[in-house]
């Protein structure tokens, strides 16, 4: 009992925790109660978090994070100075210093479970459109796949390129236009109406390409955030991918399908081509892997300016991979994807290409 009353806030803490993680895993299947919780309580909560984050160009998430990298760092010192100060009592001293660590950790974990996690165990875009993945049949794939080789030459010609024919649109013009890249799939959809405040550009852009992302929707303070250092070719259709996550679309495929969606929807050239660009990247990837012959058929068809755009995004991404830091971050993210409830993990990203044939085999 007297080891319990001295450090009776932390294990406090740590109950509560314990707690509240517990509630949110017996009840995550309910999904009446998680779609009230998220359209009442968390998704109202984020919109307005969203909306204060909006008052700075600044991304609160790369400031959080800096703190807490920080703070963390911080911590671990003031923890090594007070153990080697307690002499007699170091156990202790240890003891608490690893579960105030645990604790913080935890909390972080159940914050990100309320305000993400839950997202998972509601209603999905599959589920509020009747647009489903389903097995996708070979020729329907080469077909889709001819279709947006086509959509994509048709368009390669209606942005800017630079000397070397490579994709010119200025980063900040792009962002500058994603608050209006949503109106036509809100009139097709208009679940995913949304009061858009833009997305942020992480000035320490280039630890995320290390890190293998692209964008980052951070869900404790409802902000989408955006790598600015990758290629500009893809930057339009990441950032619709992440204004998705924004509406409550939790699972990646989904996401995927939307930003392709509403950047060719869009009516900016810009946003078009790049989601068409994406497209045609994810199905001709499918497609080579069942019918690489076909692939090279339709990849031989498509304009220099495209094959100059896919050259210079491989050429950027191939300088960072397999490196140890993208390893850890892959194996971390993929992690937290499974806790939420996505049984695919990573793999979910891939999955778009059921999505984009089942929703444009019949379109074509």
């Amino acid at each position: 009992m007297s080891f319990w009353k001295k450090y009776r806030k932390l294990h406090i803490w740590l109950a509560v925790d314990l707690a509240v993680l517990g509630l949110y895993l017996a009840l995550r299947q309910n999904r009446q109660l998680m779609n009230s919780f998220a359209d009442h309580v968390t998704t109202p909560l984020k919109a307005a978090l969203g909306r204060l984050c909006a008052l700075t160009s600044l991304s609160i998430m790369e400031i959080l994070y800096a703190l807490a990298a920080v703070g963390a760092v911080a911590y671990t010192v003031w923890s090594v100075i007070a153990v080697v100060k307690a002499r007699g009592h170091r156990g202790r001293r240890v003891y608490s210093a690893l579960l105030g660590a645990a604790d913080g950790i935890l909390t972080v974990y159940v914050l990100s479970c309320l305000m993400w996690g839950v997202n998972y165990w509601t209603d999905s875009f599959q589920d509020r459109s009747g647009i489903t993945a389903q097995p996708v049949a070979a020729e329907d794939l080469k077909n889709v796949t001819a279709y947006f080789a086509e959509r994509l030459s048709e368009t390669a010609d209606t942005v800017p390129r630079d000397e070397n024919g490579v994709y010119a649109v200025s980063k900040e013009q792009i962002l500058s236009e994603s608050r209006s890249v949503y109106g036509s799939v809100t009139e097709l959809f208009p679940f995913l109406k949304f009061p858009d405040t833009g997305v942020k550009a992480v000035r320490c852009s280039r630890i995320m390409s290390v890190m293998g992302f692209t964008g980052v929707y951070f869900a404790c303070v409802g902000e989408s955030n955006v790598n600015v250092d990758s290629p500009a070719c893809l930057l339009p259709s990441t950032i619709a991918h992440e204004l998705a996550h924004r509406r409550g679309v939790a699972w990646e495929q989904e996401c995927n399908f939307l930003g392709v969606l509403a950047s060719v929807t869009s009516g900016l050239p810009d946003y078009a081509y790049s989601g068409w660009l994406l497209g045609f990247i994810h199905l001709g990837n499918a497609l080579y892997e069942t019918d690489p012959e076909a692939y090279w058929a339709i990849r031989s068809t498509l304009p220099a300016a495209i094959e100059a755009d896919l050259r210079d995004n491989s050429a950027y991404w191939d300088q960072f991979r397999d490196n140890v830091v993208e390893k850890v971050s892959d194996t971390v993210y993929d992690a937290a994807l499974k806790s939420y409830g996505d049984a695919n993990g990573m793999k979910s990203y891939s999955m778009v290409v059921e999505l984009l044939v089942a929703y444009y085999k019949d379109r074509i």
